[in-house]
């Protein structure tokens, strides 16, 4: 668990990418570079928050953005379901397919909110062709690519919790590595107490292995679940995010083949926060109209689920936001 705060995550420098690219697929060599890097073992937090507590019945938003082409339209999108908590995954952070921006700071600045931001990879090329087409530079200004919070209350804890550290798209010998994203990192969660008029809350946006089955991510469920035990013992708890349930079974992709879903039922937590439905479509990275998946969910704990909602990610102009439609539902404790 990291709890070190930073306003600007470090770059990381020529000498140190150079160690990366000369480094040895291997887990052990990855988590060597890994630990060695400072951006990638701390939590940057910004902007400002609109109040100081939360109200009595709240709406948090959980959506993989898919980069953050398009930050301003992405968080003007929320609008109708005004959420006082967002937990975001696949945020960009100095990629030129997002034009260098910070799109987490972009999306706080647009909604009025802080936020906190950890890096779940160094990305150390531009992406795949879909992606390549939005750079207008051939380079990465930064290169991370990771999760986020974004709250309209000051955060009073965080943590990121990384959920492997074996490089399982780094080392060879996981056989995972893309030739066409090869990167430094993994998954990884990042877990915030804020203030409610009930008293204390814990929110966690997470981003579960995509490119692995549901033994893999029952495993990273499983850490995630115990650090926040030690992290909010006693608290309610929401967490939300990409789970990427039942992406390794293609064309079904079914997600009732996870274990993790009765994995959290045994901690305590219940998945009604969870509106029913597909959470994916077609977007302008990932163009693939038959890919259809409910990857996206919410599990509570200490709560009660007042509403929930699937928010469309296409854009009122038509063009889509993202390949994740917006989940969100209505809380109190």
């Amino acid at each position: 668990m990291i709890t070190t705060q930073v306003a600007i995550l470090p770059q990381v420098t020529k000498a140190e990418r150079a160690r990366i690219m000369d480094a040895p697929r291997t887990a052990a060599a990855h988590r060597v570079l890994l630990g060695a890097i400072p951006a990638m073992n701390a939590v940057q937090v910004g902007g400002t928050a609109q109040a100081e507590v939360l109200p009595a019945g709240f709406t948090v938003a959980a959506w993989n953005v898919e980069r953050c082409l398009f930050p301003e339209d992405t968080a003007a999108h929320l609008g109708p379901i005004s959420p006082q908590i967002v937990l975001l995954s696949e945020v960009d952070h100095g990629m030129a397919r997002t034009q260098q921006r910070h799109t987490t700071e972009a999306m706080a600045q647009a909604l009025g909110m802080t936020y906190a931001y950890s890096v779940e990879f160094h990305e150390l090329d531009l992406g795949g062709p879909t992606e390549r087409v939005f750079c207008n530079d051939d380079f990465n200004a930064l290169g991370w690519h990771g999760n986020a919070i974004l709250s309209s209350v000051p955060f009073e804890k965080i943590a990121m919790i990384r959920l492997d550290d074996h490089g399982h798209w780094f080392a060879s010998e996981e056989g995972n590595v893309d030739a066409q994203q090869p990167r430094v990192g993994g998954r990884m969660a990042i877990a915030a107490i804020v203030q409610t008029h009930a008293g204390p809350l814990c929110v966690v946006s997470t981003h579960l292995e995509s490119n692995a089955d549901a033994k893999h991510r029952h495993g990273q469920f499983t850490i995630l679940l115990d650090a926040i035990d030690g992290f909010a013992p006693d608290m309610p708890v929401l967490i939300g995010g990409d789970l990427n349930t039942g992406n390794h079974l293609p064309p079904k992709f079914d997600w009732r083949d996870e274990s993790l879903f009765k994995l959290a039922e045994d901690h305590g937590y219940d998945w009604s926060f969870t509106a029913d439905g597909p959470t994916t479509r077609p977007s302008l990275i990932t163009p693939h109209p038959d890919r259809v998946m409910k990857l996206d969910w919410f599990a509570g704990r200490g709560l009660t689920c007042q509403a929930n909602g699937i928010l469309s990610a296409v854009h009122e102009n038509g063009k889509p936001l993202s390949d994740h439609d917006c989940a969100w539902c209505t809380v109190t404790l």
